[in-house]
């Protein structure tokens, strides 16, 4: 039972194992994800029928996605232009 569980939680939330590891543009499947991140928050909250969910969801989402993607900017500004880094340091 706990190899089917974490085989059906890596097939859902892991971009390596999940279908959309056949989409090469690394930012394409991260948008396409989020994408469906963003139906499945909504899709829920409208079911359980509390608009209020919804928006703390939204908001809380929104706060998350935007951790990552400020985390993913760093991390790629200082692989490719560490120099920038430098400016911090004075």
């Amino acid at each position: 039972m706990k190899k089917l569980t974490l085989a059906a939680w890596a097939f859902i939330f892991d971009h390596e194992a999940s279908p959309l590891r056949h989409i090469t543009d690394f930012s394409a499947r991260h948008m396409v994800f989020q994408m469906l991140g963003w139906m499945w928050a909504i899709s829920f909250s409208v079911a359980i029928g509390s608009y209020t969910f919804l928006a703390f969801s939204l908001i809380g989402h929104v706060v998350l996605v935007s951790a990552a993607a400020i985390t993913v900017a760093t991390y790629a500004t200082a692989a490719k232009r560490p120099d920038v880094f430098k400016r911090l340091s004075r």
